[in-house]
């Protein structure tokens, strides 16, 4: 066999190159495809649904990606949660960033806003600070009392820390805040930057979503939309007026009894106030106590004022401050929170009634009607 045979049949075994022009003709097609509206073309046909390949590749897309996102909530916890804090936040400052951006941009209304809130915090911190230092000098010289009134068995404060371990507790609580100051600090750094790039890209936020919608259905999904964020917003708003006036209210009363660290006493009332329900109950057990300090009758006489004060504040001051915004059953009100402490703690708490005011309208306005019309559609 002559090598030019051999050459023949080697090139012969080797497979033929396959031409490049279905690649060609596909980028020839995307260059007529591209326009000045259109850099990237228009989108193609849909997918075919009812394909069986179609059927099992978004099944097993479905899987993975509630697998992936199952994972990625319990591994990224803290950091979504100070995430949806930091949107909760916005949504609620929202309006009043609005309101400012009519007549200016909306960045610099921003930085208005938010700079306006921290020097409001500020000033009341520094205005406040020297009574501050100086009842917290006399709670840390009365310590030794405090606990000497814990031990004693023969003392009615001795045997409510003998049933309930006020005393344990409370060095618990200390030991834990101490130890989580630099994290909750860094916290609160990342909560404010985010909420300040929240509050800049909320309108575009809200475009986005509602592009997630079909057309068809866009405008109800933003009249529902801009009903939620006014739920949140009010409810934001209102629950920090309220706190003012719990702490405010509980400042005249101390003052008044003579309840010793009255500022002290209204500044975590005004804190725990924020929390629904659970906030309420630990900040009045907290007075309490205090006033069990001075004597039974200012004790049992603070816990009815506290309890006058809290119907007060749930029938009267809420509906005018808050409104009919965000009023759910007051059942839905304690599942939620409850719900929502055990998942997220504080936090989730503190969002729970929000969301479920928001889930209740989508209830409502979405689900119900659609089942009503499937039941009223159904043959008799």
């Amino acid at each position: 066999m002559s090598e030019t045979d051999s050459d023949r049949i080697g090139r012969a075994a080797l497979p033929e190159p396959r031409p490049a022009e279905p690649v060609a003709e596909a980028e020839r097609a995307a260059a007529r495809l591209r326009s000045s509206d259109q850099p990237l073309g228009e989108p193609g046909r849909p997918v075919n649904r009812n394909s069986p390949v179609y059927v099992a590749m978004s099944a097993a897309t479905g899987v993975l990606v509630v697998a992936a996102a199952a994972y990625f909530v319990v591994v990224a916890a803290d950091v979504l949660v100070l995430i949806g804090l930091a949107f909760f936040i916005a949504v609620g400052l929202d309006p009043i960033v609005a309101g400012v951006a009519r007549r200016i941009p909306r960045l610099v209304s921003v930085g208005l806003v938010v700079l306006g809130l921290l020097a409001l915090v500020c000033g009341c911190v520094v205005a406040m600070l020297s009574v501050l230092i100086e009842q917290g000098a006399q709670l840390r010289d009365q310590v030794a009392r405090y606990r000497d009134l814990l031990s004693d068995r023969g003392t009615l404060l001795g045997w409510i820390n003998q049933q309930l371990h006020i005393e344990q507790s409370i060095r618990n609580v200390v030991g834990v805040a101490a130890g989580s100051i630099p994290e909750i600090v860094a916290s609160f750094v990342v909560v404010l930057v985010l909420t300040v790039y929240f509050l800049s890209d909320l309108p575009r936020i809200r475009h986005a979503l509602v592009r997630l919608v079909p057309a068809s259905r866009r405008p109800r999904a933003i009249l529902i939309g801009d009903e939620i964020f006014a739920k949140v917003g009010a409810y934001l708003l209102g629950n920090v007026i309220l706190s003012v006036i719990a702490g405010a209210a509980t400042f005249a009363w101390a003052v008044t009894m003579g309840i010793p660290y009255p500022l002290l006493l209204a500044l975590v009332v005004s804190v725990l106030d924020l929390i629904p329900i659970a906030g309420a109950l630990l900040a009045g057990a907290l007075v309490a106590l205090v006033a069990l300090t001075v004597s039974l009758p200012v004790c049992v006489a603070t816990v009815g004022f506290l309890l006058v004060y809290q119907l007060i504040e749930d029938y009267v001051l809420m509906p005018k401050i808050i409104g009919k915004t965000v009023r759910i059953p007051v059942v839905l009100t304690l599942v939620a929170v409850l719900i929502g402490g055990f998942l997220l703690g504080v936090i989730g708490a503190l969002v729970a009634v929000p969301l479920a005011a928001a889930i209740l309208l989508v209830l409502r306005e979405v689900c119900f009607p659609r089942l009503d019309q499937t039941s009223s559609e159904a043959p008799g």
